[in-house]
């Protein structure tokens, strides 16, 4: 189809679409942010970390269709010329800042979810005992071990202080030598690497390693594809060169047409944190590292040597710079439109992104349009279909200037009624691997500012169950087990890990994941969630 053909056809389509009812029709918004970065040489391929800010995206938590992330990237094997696995073997690590449809205890403020992605989705890890599958059939859900003896993983994903508004969630992911590489992979012979991908946090309350990736997580795919042996995570390095984006599935909009032939649109009032400065921070010091940041001292510790600080060597760190640009994808749509047929809004109408200094992206905004209330920025509302003179845009009205027969105006975005959501379990049958070999302390509750509460046990790190499925033998996962205590005893919760960001402040962690261990249990034991449900209001 010739190009002016398409444009028409695609203005006709959209028109239609809105106008087959003069009733206001459900529809959203949903697309990308895009973040410029620069590139770093390849030879940074051991990991990343990044400052994301984090705030309310929506001012009303409508309900499960809403997921959108915030701030993030995807984290890829690294492949040299012609080592790439042959057929589509799609895997990374893309988790991030967010809100999902399976999340059961959403609220406006984000959470934090890991997001491992074994080959083809194949297998989905999103935390400890969170992810993909059923206990039954469990695909990811063992995919995460806990490390860190201060902070408790939900079964929910982590929460974030509520009311956080802009403040920065520091993370990362840097490989650590925790397990040793094996020739064969659950008695087949196909190998599985000793990259233990592990997530460093810092934040307000909590700094330093919190839960790695076990190497099998990714090899298990190996078992049914052994062609994908070695091209995958728990031995390829990382490409350091990532995409930033603000991914964005779904965020509530209404469509409706008015009585003077027009197509308009009102988007849920949608905001971004804004500083005293007059403009958004939504990411910064987006690094890469060399393998050599933090494995080699590690590796020396482990080996009987000195032991490892934990502080990352500055000369194997690359901090990206953004450079000018960045745009949008957001559209606007009524259900069931193809991608080709999604009118874009008129973003740069009122957004301008925006670099305070080198390795800080952010973006400032039309005070004409964009409506500041505290710290907070709240996007435009209203849009009418029209054209941007070469394609179809969904551009900014005021609301003085939506015909009142739309009714638009009187339409309120509320939170769905939706069944109070069921509690996330984990097995409580006698004989599995969460009863056998078993906890050590507990049961423990913890209330979160979600609503929810959390029950939690003491395990011994070898005895978690994400160990007891990481194809590792009682011996391994006793090598393991002291290298774990031996690092419990050196690295603390309060020091810094990765470098603090130079501007903003840092988020703090839900004050209720804290914990200190149990006397006797300072080394070596994990806090590990059970249970996870809403908090009946007669124990409140």
């Amino acid at each position: 189809m010739k190009p002016i053909l398409h444009f028409l056809a695609v203005v006709a389509f959209a028109m239609a679409a809105v106008r087959a009812s003069a009733e206001i029709q459900e529809g959203e918004m949903a697309g990308y942010l895009f973040g410029p970065a620069e590139k770093v040489p390849e030879e940074f391929n051991g990991g990343f970390s990044l400052y994301a800010a984090a705030w309310p995206l929506v001012a009303t938590y409508p309900g499960h269709k809403f997921q959108t992330g915030l701030c993030g990237t995807w984290m890829h094997p690294q492949y040299e010329d012609g080592q790439k696995p042959d057929g589509k073997c799609y895997t990374d690590i893309e988790g991030g800042l967010g809100w999902w449809r399976d999340t059961h205890f959403p609220t406006t403020t984000p959470k934090f979810i890991m997001g491992g992605v074994g080959p083809n989705f194949s297998f989905i890890a999103n935390g400890p005992g969170y992810g993909r599958g059923t206990w039954e059939n469990p695909r990811g859900l063992y995919g995460v071990a806990q490390l860190s003896p201060w902070l408790l993983f939900p079964l929910d994903g982590l929460n974030l202080k509520q009311g956080t508004s802009g403040e920065l969630f520091g993370y990362g992911y840097l490989p650590l030598p925790l397990t040793n590489p094996k020739a064969t992979t659950a008695g087949k012979n196909v190998p599985t690497g000793n990259h233990c991908w592990t997530l460093f946090l810092s934040t307000a309350n909590f700094k330093g390693p919190a839960a790695f990736f076990t190497p099998f997580f990714w090899t298990q795919a190996t078992l049914d594809h052994p062609e994908w042996a070695g091209m995958l995570l728990d031995s390829r390095p990382a490409g350091p060169n990532k995409a930033i984006q603000m991914e964005t599935q779904h965020i509530p909009a209404v469509l409706t047409a008015g009585a003077n032939g027009k197509s308009y649109a009102r988007v849920a009032p949608t905001s971004f944190p804004v500083g005293r400065e007059g403009y958004s921070t939504v990411l910064h010091r987006l690094t890469a590292y060399k393998k050599a940041a933090l494995w080699d001292d590690v590796q020396r510790w482990f080996a009987g040597g000195a032991p490892a600080t934990g502080t990352i060597k500055p000369e194997a760190s690359a901090v990206h710079n953004f450079r000018d640009g960045g745009g949008s994808s957001w559209s606007i749509y009524p259900p069931g439109t193809k991608r080709d047929d999604k009118v874009p809004l008129a973003w740069k109408s009122f957004a301008t992104s925006f670099n305070p200094n080198p390795i800080t992206f952010g973006y400032r905004w039309n005070d004409q349009l964009a409506r500041k209330n505290g710290a907070l920025v709240t996007l435009p509302e209203y849009f009418a279909l029209g054209t941007n003179g070469k394609k179809p845009q969904w551009s900014v009205v005021s609301p003085k200037d939506v015909p009142p027969d739309t009714g638009l105006a009187q339409f309120r975005f509320e939170r769905a009624k939706e069944k109070p959501q069921e509690p996330r379990v984990t097995p409580d049958d006698a004989a599995n691997c969460w009863k056998q070999p078993g906890p050590k302390a507990g049961p423990f509750k913890a209330r979160l500012g979600d609503g929810s509460v959390l029950t939690y046990f003491w395990y011994r790190f070898a005895d978690q169950p994400a160990m007891l499925n990481a194809d590792l033998t009682d011996a391994e996962r006793e090598q393991v087990q002291a290298r774990v205590e031996i690092l419990h005893r050196a690295w603390s919760k309060d020091r810094n890990y990765l470098t603090p960001p130079d501007v903003g402040t840092l988020a703090q962690i839900d004050p209720a994941l804290i914990v200190t261990p149990p006397r006797g249990m300072e080394a070596g034991y994990v806090p590990i969630a059970t249970r996870q449900e809403l908090e009946s209001p007669l124990n409140r």
